[in-house]
């Protein structure tokens, strides 16, 4: 599943972001959501989240669905 719609992306899961100093080269940071950012319902891009550690970046996909 990816995450580019803000109802599939919850606190808590398991989640690979894009982070924007890796938006060129596509690498993947595993963390935890913490905050969801993006009001909207979806994001071509991606949600942006906050992770748990504090990072921000656009979700890749979603790797567990604790829900």
């Amino acid at each position: 599943m990816d995450g580019r719609n803000r109802a599939d992306v919850k606190p808590g899961m398991l989640v690979n972001i894009v982070l924007k100093k890796d938006q060129r080269t596509g690498s993947l940071t595993e963390g935890i959501v913490k905050d969801l950012l993006t009001s909207s319902s979806y994001h071509s891009r991606g949600i942006k989240v906050r992770l748990t550690d504090g990072q921000i970046g656009r979700v890749a996909e979603i790797i567990e669905d604790d829900f």
